[in-house]
């Protein structure tokens, strides 16, 4: 057996390795954008660098204000220093004429030295500007392209989904080479006509994964001329010169808010938490309002004394403001409205682990269940009820269909008997494969007749072979069955079941760290059934060295006895029907 029993330490990270780091942030202090975001930067270094084609780069990232900022800061290291070339032009109006002057003056409205422009919500006269008849008089106002001319405009994507009509005119202007004024009121034309005006912009158009999505839907042809880059979301921790980069882009964003610099003892804290946002214990959060978040409420808590204490009882704060959906789930279970054996033995029956994930609530639920099946005699028929109640999406039907793949192959006969398995008190959609591990053992249990210790939960996807895949929300997932376990009284053999993989995905709390540490729960990783089959009924599942105590072996003495009962009982009726 190859299972793996983790230490406490194994559920968080090895930060003592990078203390030294804490005291050398502030040396040396350089821009810590280049090792933070070099995708990024090499996109927009190509757009503003390229002379030929259209001058369009789309970065995947939050529509945040914050974001934008960033990027203009960047761009504006690649504009060429300040030089005396005027872009745009000086409208005037003489009579009922407007005609267009070269620029000349950098104090006209229309006119612009090349400069880096951001907005994160846009409307067409805003943009583009607008020509209006005020007071008998022509007026003309210029829009964000005027002042952006000769140089970047950042945009974010989701005005301009909402008004596909600007993207058309954008397109449009930029290809051509110049820009159009609009009249302010649709249904009254101007008197007279406006020249166009020279434009020469660099567009960048920041936006997620759905938003580019949809302009693609509006502009299929985008990504055929367009530079695509991303703001990523986590850098890799391998080194200390990794975490020292880290580090600093965090002190450089508060920096840009004008916040206090975080003590050495507040990045143990930080690093903590980070982990728990990106489910790996080798990345940590870029994402500026992530990070600016955890300095904000950390200011407020201990006023302007930045250390772990601060950082600290704000986690605990925020916790306990937004923790009410997830202790009364809890509570269901301690009171037993929801039913969930943690100690004991029962035939097909187990302890699953899954999660609420409601986009309206800022945190993932972790939500035990409770699955069971039942066996009866039959003709190979795998009953799911939740998929036959329409309550299981695709990729839960697939994971059931892989479960009875894998069983097929591996009693490679028909099996004469009906399962039927069953999520307990369930009653909405159950998504995702992450209990396909769970219900093949409550099936093989059920099987068998040997009963699965109520002790142990278990999660983890599996494949047609037998092999076992990761999955996620590992840290809420574990938390709340340890809750659990731990409002009713810990009895030193309770635990969870997780994938290998999944390892490195733990960034656990410190009180369930603490029992970890006192032998008072356990969590195992596997590698294969066999492995979490031995785990939760002491039995092996696959073992020709020791067939009496092996599961797979009694299911085929149990298949063998009663395909021989249904033939007798066959013969029988045969015989008194002649």
């Amino acid at each position: 057996m190859n299972y793996k029993k983790l230490t406490w330490k194994d559920l968080q990270p090895d930060i003592l390795r990078y203390r030294s780091v804490f005291s050398k942030i502030r040396e040396n202090s350089v821009n810590p954008i280049e090792k933070i975001q070099p995708r990024l930067i090499n996109g927009l270094a190509h757009i503003h660098h390229q002379k030929q084609g259209f001058p369009v780069l789309l970065i995947c990232g939050k529509e945040d204000i914050d974001y934008l900022k960033i990027i203009s800061q960047i761009s504006k290291n690649f504009i060429l220093p300040a030089s005396e070339e005027l872009f745009g032009g000086d409208y005037q109006v003489i009579n009922d004429t407007i005609i267009l002057k070269p620029a000349s003056d950098v104090q006209h409205p229309f006119t612009s030295v090349g400069e880096v422009c951001f907005a994160d919500w846009i409307e067409k006269h805003l943009l583009f500007g607008y020509a209006c008849v005020y007071k008998n008089r022509i007026h003309l106002e210029p829009g964000l392209i005027h002042k952006a001319n000769g140089g970047t405009l950042i945009l974010s994507l989701k005005s301009i989904l909402l008004q596909p009509e600007i993207w058309l005119y954008l397109k449009k202007f930029i290809k051509q080479g110049y820009s159009e004024l609009f009249s302010q009121d649709k249904r009254r034309p101007l008197p007279i006509s406006i020249p166009v005006m020279p434009l020469k912009l660099n567009l960048v158009l920041c936006g997620d994964i759905e938003a580019l999505y949809d302009l693609q839907k509006i502009d299929s042809e985008l990504y055929d001329i367009a530079i695509y880059t991303e703001f990523e979301k986590y850098i890799k921790i391998f080194s200390e010169d990794d975490m020292l980069s880290w580090c600093r882009w965090v002190v450089y964003l508060a920096e840009q808010k004008f916040l206090p610099i975080p003590k050495e003892n507040f990045w143990p804290v930080l690093i903590k938490e980070g982990i728990r946002i990106s489910q790996d214990k080798e990345k940590l959060p870029l994402c500026p309002v992530w990070l600016v978040r955890q300095i904000r409420e950390s200011v407020l808590i201990m006023d302007k004394s930045l250390n772990d204490e601060a950082l600290y009882n704000a986690l605990q704060v925020r916790l306990w403001r937004e923790n009410h959906f997830q202790e009364t789930v809890i509570d269901d279970f301690y009171l037993k409205q929801n039913i969930l054996e943690t100690q004991g033995e029962v035939v097909g029956q187990i302890n699953g682990l899954s999660v609420i994930d409601d986009p309206t609530h800022p945190r993932i639920i972790g939500y035990p269940c409770r699955i069971t099946c039942v066996v009866y005699p039959g003709h190979n028929e795998f009953i799911d009820v939740e998929g036959n109640a329409k309550l299981g999406s695709s990729i839960y039907i697939k994971s059931m269909m892989i479960i009875q793949s894998y069983l097929m192959s591996e009693f490679d006969i028909q099996v004469p008997f009906v399962a039927s398995l069953v999520f307990e008190q369930s009653y909405d959609e159950i998504n995702g494969d992450s209990a396909s591990l769970a219900i093949l053992c409550a099936l093989i249990s059920s099987l068998s007749k040997y009963p699965i210790n109520q002790q142990i939960a278990v999660t983890g996807s599996i494949d047609q072979l037998g092999k076992i895949q990761p999955v996620g929300a590992l840290n809420e997932k574990i938390e709340s069955f340890f809750e659990i376990c731990y409002r009713r009284g810990l009895t030193g053999k309770q635990g969870v079941i997780i994938p290998y993989q999944n390892e490195r995905n733990l960034g656990l709390n410190a009180k369930l760290i603490k029992a970890v540490q006192d032998n008072e729960f356990h969590i195992w990783t596997v590698q294969n059934v066999n492995e979490a089959v031995y785990l939760l009924t002491g039995k092996f599942w696959k073992n020709k060295e020791d067939k009496d105590n092996c599961l797979y072996y009694s299911i085929q003495k149990r298949i063998d006895q009663q395909s021989t009962q249904s033939n007798s009982s066959i013969f029988r009726w045969f015989k008194w029907f002649k």
